[in-house]
Protein backbone atom coordinates (compact mmCIF):
# COMPACT_ATOMS: atom_id res chain seq x y z
CA UNK A 1 0.00 0.00 0.00
CA UNK A 2 2.74 2.46 0.96
CA UNK A 3 4.68 1.66 -2.19
CA UNK A 4 1.64 2.36 -4.35
CA UNK A 5 0.97 5.69 -2.65
CA UNK A 6 4.62 6.65 -3.04
CA UNK A 7 4.57 5.66 -6.71
CA UNK A 8 1.41 7.69 -7.36
CA UNK A 9 2.80 10.73 -5.55
CA UNK A 10 6.07 10.49 -7.46
CA UNK A 11 4.23 10.25 -10.77
CA UNK A 12 2.04 13.21 -9.83
CA UNK A 13 5.05 15.28 -8.83
CA UNK A 14 6.85 14.49 -12.08
CA UNK A 15 3.76 15.30 -14.13
CA UNK A 16 3.05 18.62 -12.46
CA UNK A 17 6.67 19.63 -11.97
CA UNK A 18 7.56 18.77 -15.55
CA UNK A 19 4.79 20.90 -17.00
CA UNK A 20 5.53 24.13 -15.12
CA UNK A 21 8.45 25.27 -17.31
CA UNK A 22 6.24 24.79 -20.37
CA UNK A 23 4.10 27.76 -19.25
CA UNK A 24 6.93 30.13 -20.12
CA UNK A 25 7.00 28.76 -23.65
CA UNK A 26 3.24 29.03 -24.07
CA UNK A 27 3.08 32.82 -23.66
CA UNK A 28 4.84 33.69 -26.94
CA UNK A 29 2.72 31.19 -28.85
CA UNK A 30 -0.52 32.68 -27.52
CA UNK A 31 0.75 36.22 -28.18
CA UNK A 32 1.66 35.33 -31.78
CA UNK A 33 -1.75 33.74 -32.29
CA UNK A 34 -3.44 36.92 -31.03
CA UNK A 35 -1.34 39.04 -33.40
CA UNK A 36 -2.23 36.77 -36.33
CA UNK A 37 -5.94 37.04 -35.52
CA UNK A 38 -5.65 40.82 -35.29
CA UNK A 39 -4.00 40.91 -38.72
CA UNK A 40 -6.75 38.67 -40.11
CA UNK A 41 -9.45 40.98 -38.78
CA UNK A 42 -7.69 44.02 -40.27
CA UNK A 43 -8.07 42.53 -43.77
CA UNK A 44 -11.80 43.15 -43.73
CA UNK A 45 -13.82 46.34 -43.82
CA UNK A 46 -14.07 47.25 -40.17
CA UNK A 47 -17.10 48.93 -38.67
CA UNK A 48 -16.41 51.28 -35.72
CA UNK A 49 -17.29 48.59 -33.17
CA UNK A 50 -14.72 46.23 -34.68
CA UNK A 51 -12.04 48.94 -34.64
CA UNK A 52 -12.64 49.48 -30.94
CA UNK A 53 -12.31 45.74 -30.32
CA UNK A 54 -9.03 45.61 -32.24
CA UNK A 55 -7.67 48.59 -30.32
CA UNK A 56 -8.42 46.78 -27.07
CA UNK A 57 -6.90 43.56 -28.44
CA UNK A 58 -3.69 45.38 -29.41
CA UNK A 59 -3.51 46.91 -25.93
CA UNK A 60 -3.90 43.47 -24.33
CA UNK A 61 -1.20 41.99 -26.56
CA UNK A 62 1.18 44.71 -25.37
CA UNK A 63 0.25 43.97 -21.76
CA UNK A 64 0.75 40.24 -22.37
CA UNK A 65 4.23 40.89 -23.76
CA UNK A 66 5.08 43.01 -20.73
CA UNK A 67 3.72 40.40 -18.32
CA UNK A 68 5.69 37.64 -20.02
CA UNK A 69 8.93 39.63 -20.16
CA UNK A 70 8.76 40.52 -16.47
CA UNK A 71 7.38 37.18 -15.27
CA UNK A 72 8.76 35.95 -11.98
CA UNK A 73 6.63 32.85 -11.64
CA UNK A 74 3.70 30.82 -12.92
CA UNK A 75 1.14 33.43 -11.87
CA UNK A 76 2.77 36.06 -14.08
CA UNK A 77 2.88 33.67 -17.04
CA UNK A 78 -0.75 32.77 -16.43
CA UNK A 79 -1.65 36.48 -16.51
CA UNK A 80 0.20 36.87 -19.83
CA UNK A 81 -1.64 33.89 -21.29
CA UNK A 82 -5.00 35.20 -20.05
CA UNK A 83 -4.37 38.59 -21.66
CA UNK A 84 -3.27 37.00 -24.94
CA UNK A 85 -6.31 34.71 -25.07
CA UNK A 86 -8.62 37.64 -24.30
CA UNK A 87 -6.99 39.52 -27.17
CA UNK A 88 -7.60 36.50 -29.40
CA UNK A 89 -11.29 36.50 -28.50
CA UNK A 90 -11.60 40.22 -29.20
CA UNK A 91 -9.85 39.84 -32.56
CA UNK A 92 -12.12 36.94 -33.52
CA UNK A 93 -15.16 39.02 -32.62
CA UNK A 94 -13.84 41.93 -34.70
CA UNK A 95 -13.29 39.56 -37.63
CA UNK A 96 -16.87 38.34 -37.32
CA UNK A 97 -18.13 41.93 -37.34
CA UNK A 98 -16.02 42.58 -40.44
CA UNK A 99 -17.62 39.60 -42.16
CA UNK A 100 -14.55 37.39 -42.24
Amino acid sequence: MTTRVLAVLTLLLLTVGGSLPAWANTCPVEIQRAEALIQKAERGTLPPAARALLDEARKLVGEARTSHAGARGPADHAAAIRKAKTAQALAEEAAALAGL
